[in-house]
Parts: structure tokens; sequence; C-alpha cells
């Protein structure tokens, strides 16, 4: 087997270090590297850039949702002899108008690397490590989306498709939209979570409803109406015309990819909220 290492950035993240774990059960040497990590890695500090890849051959390449992939780290893995890429991107990029992601998916496919991009839809993880579970705890979410289904998908699914792709041949050039086994409301998301739970959540889906919660948590108008309009476009994307058919909300990759079906929510929120777990 290859002893050089895989470099895995976010590695203490939710699908990070899902990613770490599935590579060192397979037998491979991984160089796991965050800004927190036993390996330093800072997309500000570019001094951490080349102790990282020195060595490696293969990277699980993401950001924080708030920064973008930059070129010039591409490029430098590049020179430092990685030659395959595995990018976690994100569905529906283009109804949303993601620029930061839509730019990292251009800069991997340009890169002379082999690539792979991973396109998950909603993570179940959002919901108890992610940015809705303060809401979750709270009782209530509010997301400007209304009645909208997402086919909600697991980290773990997402973790077993990055480490197929980074260890395993036929996977480059693809770009791998994954989903659970169903498309839910977060309001029937909402109702799983708190049958697990034994609680009493409550969904709010209106645009009001989003502006109230955002003014609460202190933060900008301006921004909060940028992300309205973005999911607004999200929902609008989703809707069928003449011209655009009902858009197919799951998809095949997970067990394409992996060989087994993807975790249903109902059994992520039984696994993950349980009172008896």
């Amino acid at each position: 087997m290859d002893t050089t290492p895989i470099l895995v950035l976010g590695a203490t993240g939710s699908t990070g270090r899902r990613v770490v774990a599935r590579l060192k059960a397979r037998g491979h040497a991984v160089r796991g590297a965050s800004r927190h990590g036993d390996v330093r890695f800072d997309w500000a500090d570019a001094d951490t850039w080349r102790p990282a890849l020195t060595g490696a051959r293969s990277m699980y390449l993401m950001a924080p949702h708030e920064l973008p992939i930059d070129p010039a780290f591409v490029r430098e893995a590049v020179d430092q002899g990685v030659r395959r890429l595995v990018l976690l991107s994100s569905r529906g990029i283009e109804a949303m108008r993601d620029e930061r992601l839509l730019a990292a998916e251009a800069t991997v496919k340009a890169s002379g690397a082999a690539w792979t991009i991973v396109r998950p839809d909603w993570f179940n993880q959002n919901f108890d490590e992610g940015f809705f579970r303060p809401a979750v705890e709270a009782g209530e979410l509010a997301l400007p989306v209304g009645d909208l289904a997402q086919a909600f998908v697991d980290a773990d699914d997402i973790a077993a498709v990055a480490a197929t792709a980074l260890t395993e041949d036929g996977h480059e050039g693809q770009t791998y939209e994954l989903t659970g086994p169903r498309a839910l409301t977060f309001g029937e998301a909402l109702d799983l979570i708190g049958r697990a739970s034994g609680r009493s959540l409550t969904f709010r889906g209106s645009p009001d409803d989003y502006r109230a919660q955002q003014a609460a948590l202190g933060m900008p108008a301006d921004q909060t109406e940028e992300e309205v309009a973005a999911f607004q476009r999200l929902v609008e994307s989703a809707q069928p015309t003449d011209a655009r058919p009902p858009a197919a909300r799951t998809t095949t990759a997970v067990a394409d990819v992996t060989g087994r079906e993807p975790v249903d929510f109902a059994d992520y929120a039984a696994r993950t909220w349980s009172t008896d777990r």
C-alpha cells in the first residue's frame, strides 16, 4: 500500500474528521490538518501551507463556509506534487449564486490534477453539530424556504464517498451530487428530531420569520436580506416550469460510489437525538 500521506483539510470538522477516520480504518497514511489540529493549517497564513502539503499526493480540499478556496494554495499543492483533489462543494450553488464555491470548482478543474467534486445536499449534522443546533435547542428554527423539500445527507455518507474518491480509481473528472434516500421539508425533519428527543419543535419558513430570528441574533440587516434573496432563488429553482420539470430531489450517488444505501434522516435522528442513546 502507498505510504505517502493523504492530506485532509478541516480535519477536526464534521466531514474532515470522518474522512480521516475512514482513511485510517482502510490502512492509509493520513495527515489531518486544521487551525487547531496536530498539523496546523490556516488559510490566512501561507507559511502553514507548504508544511501541510510536503509529501502528500492526494488531498481532501475544503474551507470553512465563510472562506474561499485560495487559487494560490491549489497551485502550490500541485507544484508540491499533489496529483488528486477531492473538493467539498455543495448542491444548488448555481441557484443560490454561491460565487465562493463556483470559483472553487473552477479552480480545481483548472488545476491540472485529477479531481472529483462532492456536492452534498444539506447535512443531517447541521442540526446537531452545525449552525441549526442553537435553534433546535431553543425549540424553534426559522429559514425562509417554506415547504421546500431537501434530501438531507449524512456526514458519514459524505466522508465515505470522499474517502473512496481519494483512494480508488474511476472517480476522476466526476461531480457527485450526494443526497439521503428521501426528500423532507425542514418541518418534517424537525418532527423526526422531536419524536426522537421527546420534544416539541417548531419550524417557521417565511422570510419575515427569518428576518426576526436573525435580528434577534444581532446579524446585519443587509446580510440577512442577501440570504433571504439567495434562499428565494433556491426555492424558485425547485419549482417546475414549462421548460423545466420538477427537480429530482434524490440521487443514487452514495450507493453508486460506496456500494451501500445512504443513511435515512429518521435513523440519524434516532441515533443522535434519542433520549435512550
